[in-house]
């Protein structure tokens, strides 16, 4: 522990700026740059542009974080590997490739790649519960999405510019509600619970009197301690060199035991868990045994010998059919929406192109070793960012760790209830769900728009299916009570709206005049034109 322990409020790492506002301060460099000149090495590379500020502070809160989300993701890469119809050693080998290719590819310091419950459901969905399958999956995926980064798809401006907003908040949203309440079933000790949500939300219902005492109340308990460890998080006063040493110390135990508060939960109900096992008496439903083993490095499956023969890359191919651009899409869609929504609350950018490429790599390479298609994680992301974490290098530890487990560890994390580790991810995704956007969304929406202005200055020439367009869209709007005009018009398009006659029809030359005109009206009503209020030129028009 460092003699100066940090304030409460962590200041936002100067690495988040080189992780992404660095890139963005000249737009024009990227294409004018050579790819192999420094600045286009780092942006390949986001490593090289925090690592050499890299320091002792980061190190302790980067472990923290990583200690934390390893302790999440060992647990969850079990779970998710049965919901993708997989055995279970095969969520722990989806989960550890991502962490080391972000160190050095990521542009987010809280995203961390690895199974999650949608992309498992998918894998489930595409590859029938045969490991070549999903592995096969992971390779061409990853395949797909280099190519997509290569091509710069995901650039700013393009495609993924498309996710706005609204998308985020209601993507993030609805990802709290499922993930929270995915976990409510082993927060209440229930067993054999649907995976599909609609389902499981009845199954829990219907089936709350088999509550687990021990379960709810542990639960319950350490989202409790959770709580208080964060309020207190929040509450520190900062710290001053003037302050005496025994107060500094104590504040910076204070602070490390609120900054991993998850892992510190996670341990403590372990211990009461194992303390339980002894007396030969268990009220928790614990997460049980891990296969250990690193997995074999080998090439992926490109074909499959079964009793019936050997069924051939393209047949594979064929079996996962549009599997393939939907994994593809749904991989980059997720993890871009998880690392924008992260972004934009920790007030830094990303870069989504990377973040494409990132993930490519890590399935590419994650197919060797027997993964299948990851990609971000939503729920250890927001364990990742609660804990305190300021660069990708909390992966490693991340990484490593299950390593570890898979070879060494096991036995440790035998004894986590399923009910704690329900408590550290409900707790983390909460703060996630925005309330204040549906109330905002709601007032934009019982606001309707008074009025409209289509301005036209480029459009040279229109047909009559646009004219019938127009109309109706007039139609439409005037049964709304929104007035439609027209800006800007050149003398063909003007001339056939005027021969067409279209009720409600209004032109102005200018936005200048369209908005002084618009001002004058007390309300949103529908306005026609009448023909005694037809301007001198419409005549002249018509005639010409």
């Amino acid at each position: 522990m460092s003699p100066a322990p940090p304030s409460p409020t962590v200041e936002m790492p100067s690495s988040v700026t080189a992780l992404g506002q660095a890139r963005s301060s000249h737009p024009g460099m990227a294409s004018s740059a050579c790819c192999c000149s420094p600045a286009a090495v780092q942006r390949r590379l986001p490593i090289l542009a925090w690592l050499p500020s890299y320091s002792l502070q980061w190190l302790k809160m980067d472990f923290i974080a990583g200690l934390s989300v390893g302790l999440t993701a060992i647990p969850q890469a079990l779970a998710y590997a049965e919901v993708a119809g997989l055995p279970p050693q095969y969520g722990l080998y989806s989960a550890f490739v991502g962490c080391f290719v972000y160190f050095f590819l990521g542009t987010s310091q809280d995203v961390t790649l690895g199974p999650t419950a949608i992309m498992s459901l998918l894998v489930s969905f595409y590859t029938f519960h045969e490991p070549a399958y999903a592995v096969l999956l992971a390779f061409l995926s990853g395949c797909i999405q280099l190519a997509m980064g290569v091509l710069h798809l995901a650039k700013q401006g393009f495609l993924l510019d498309f996710i706005s907003c609204p998308v985020i908040k209601g993507f993030t949203s609805a990802a709290t509600v499922t993930i929270g309440f995915g976990q409510i079933k082993n927060l209440l000790g229930l067993q054999n619970i649907s995976r599909q949500f609609f389902l499981q939300v009845y199954h829990t219902f219907l089936r709350i009197a088999e509550t687990r005492v021990g379960d709810a109340v542990l639960g319950l308990v350490c989202m409790l301690l959770l709580l208080v460890l964060k309020l207190m998080r929040g509450h520190m006063p900062p710290v001053h060199p003037e302050m005496p040493l025994g107060v500094r110390l104590s504040h910076g135990l204070v602070w490390s035991a609120t900054t991993a508060r998850n892992a510190l939960v996670v341990s403590f109900a372990a211990l009461v868990a194992y303390s339980f096992e002894v007396t030969g008496y268990q009220p928790f439903i614990l997460t049980g045994e891990t296969a250990e083993g690193l997995p074999p490095v080998r090439t992926p499956p490109f074909s499959v010998t079964t009793a019936n023969g050997t069924i051939s890359f393209t047949e594979m191919v064929q079996d996962m059919g549009a599997g393939l651009a939907v994994v593809s899409l749904m991989g980059l869609l997720e993890s871009v929406a998880v690392a924008k929504a992260f972004a934009s609350q920790n007030n830094y950018r990303i870069d989504a192109n990377q973040e494409l490429l990132a993930i490519g790599l890590t399935n590419v390479l994650g197919s060797f070793v027997s993964a299948y298609p990851v990609t971000g994680s939503f729920g250890r992301t927001a364990v990742n960012s609660q804990s305190g974490v300021c660069t990708p290098a909390g992966g490693l530890v991340t990484g490593v760790l299950v390593l570890l487990s898979l070879d060494y560890l096991t036995s440790l994390f035998y004894y986590i209830p399923k009910s704690a580790l329900a408590a550290v991810i409900i707790m983390a995704v909460a703060p996630l769900f925005d309330t204040k956007i549906f109330r905002t969304l709601w007032r934009v929406k019982i606001s309707p728009p008074r009025c409209l202005v289509l301005e036209c200055t480029h459009v040279c020439r229109i047909d009559y299916t646009v004219v019938l367009g127009l109309g109706e869209l007039l139609q439409d709007f005037q049964k709304q009570g929104v007035t439609l005009v027209f800006v800007g018009l050149q003398v063909p398009v003007l001339r056939v709206l005027l021969s067409a006659d279209l009720k409600g029809f209004q032109y102005f030359s200018t936005l200048e005049e369209a908005e002084k005109h618009l001002r004058q009206q007390p309300g949103a009503q529908p306005c026609n034109i009448r023909e005694d209020a037809v301007p001198d030129h419409k005549v002249a028009l018509l005639e010409a």
